[in-house]
């Protein structure tokens, strides 16, 4: 009895995902919610000069001019039909803007895969946290009681293939590879080979970290992506680009370049507890619009959430 009193006591201390969303975008919070409140410190009434203040406001968050334009004409429009009448009506207001883009973005549903190994290729340039990300989604699959194969096919950067080893050792995940400098194509093969003769539930693979003028490594996915569809038609059943949320606007353009020759289908924001510019979600989906499916918020195994866009925006505001 003890004990089951105490497990619940345990459960009921977890935090939710919307604690967990709220932590990971403090400094994006505070921020925005100070710049807001410092806009409308001084008028009796929320017009236009108001909100040209708030614009501002909202680049600095990393929406991006585009987005921010968008936003704001809407709010524009109602303020010159009085239709602002405090700081909270404006919070209300610019909430389901911004939750209206994220939900229109993040509608597209996810491939279903019956009977054969979803495969997921991972793909970003080197540094955004890519080979920590799959090491984090093998975990959100393995504590849904799915079994996982890890695929070592990022072959040319040093180390990469014992981080995602690593990662396998904390996961409990085992990671097919092999030698440095081998063929990325080959060493899918054997990994949906042997995917596929055990049933697991999904593949994930980790991709060189290509820039985008490198041809030849665009030309390598496309040879990867052939040799998948031979072994499993219909994969790669995801391609997850991993950006990192402190690059900003800077990350955003690596994307719309990946996503013009890499096929991805969805993103994953990484390091958003580490900026005040968590905006760029919102950026994200309008300007590529492409879901985001997960966003990491620390260092840990079980530090990567699946991307709720209402509790995005009410953690952004909270």
């Amino acid at each position: 009895m003890i004990q089951t009193l105490f497990g619940s006591l345990d459960e009921q201390q977890k935090p939710s995902f919307l604690d967990r969303m709220k932590e990971a975008v403090t400094r994006t919070r505070e921020n925005l919610s100070e710049r807001i409140e410092d806009a409308v410190a001084f008028t009796k009434e929320i017009d236009r000069s108001t909100l040209d203040d708030l614009e501002a406001t909202l680049i600095a968050a990393d929406l991006g001019t585009t987005t921010t334009h968008e936003v704001l004409q809407t709010l524009r429009e109602k303020a010159d039909r009085k239709q602002i009448g405090n700081v909270d009506e404006l919070k209300r207001l610019l909430k389901e803007e911004l939750l209206a883009i994220l939900t229109a973005a993040n509608t597209q549903p996810v491939t279903k895969v019956d009977g054969t190994p979803e495969v997921i290729l991972v793909v970003g340039v080197n540094g955004t946290g890519k080979t920590t990300t799959i090491g984090k989604l093998a975990q959100v699959f393995r504590s849904d009681g799915k079994t996982v194969l890890m695929c070592a096919a990022d072959t040319f950067r040093a180390a990469a293939i014992e981080q995602l080893e690593i990662w396998g050792q904390r996961t409990g995940t085992e990671v097919i590879r092999t030698k440095p400098g081998g063929d990325p194509a080959a060493v899918l093969y054997d990994a949906l080979q042997a995917a596929t003769a055990r049933h697991s539930d999904y593949v994930i693979v980790d991709t060189a970290g290509r820039l985008h003028t490198k041809t030849n490594l665009m030309a390598e996915l496309e040879k990867m992506r052939r040799t998948a569809q031979r072994i499993i038609p219909g994969a790669p059943h995801e391609t997850l680009l991993v950006m990192d949320a402190t690059t900003g606007q800077n990350g955003l353009q690596q994307a719309r370049l990946f996503t013009q020759s890499a096929g991805v289908t969805g993103i994953v924001l990484a390091k958003l507890d580490g900026t005040a510019k968590g905006g760029v979600v919102v950026a994200i989906s309008r300007e590529l619009g492409l879901p985001v499916r997960y966003v990491g918020v620390g260092e840990k195994a079980g530090d990567l959430l699946p991307f709720d866009a209402r509790e995005f925006v009410e953690s952004l505001f909270a």
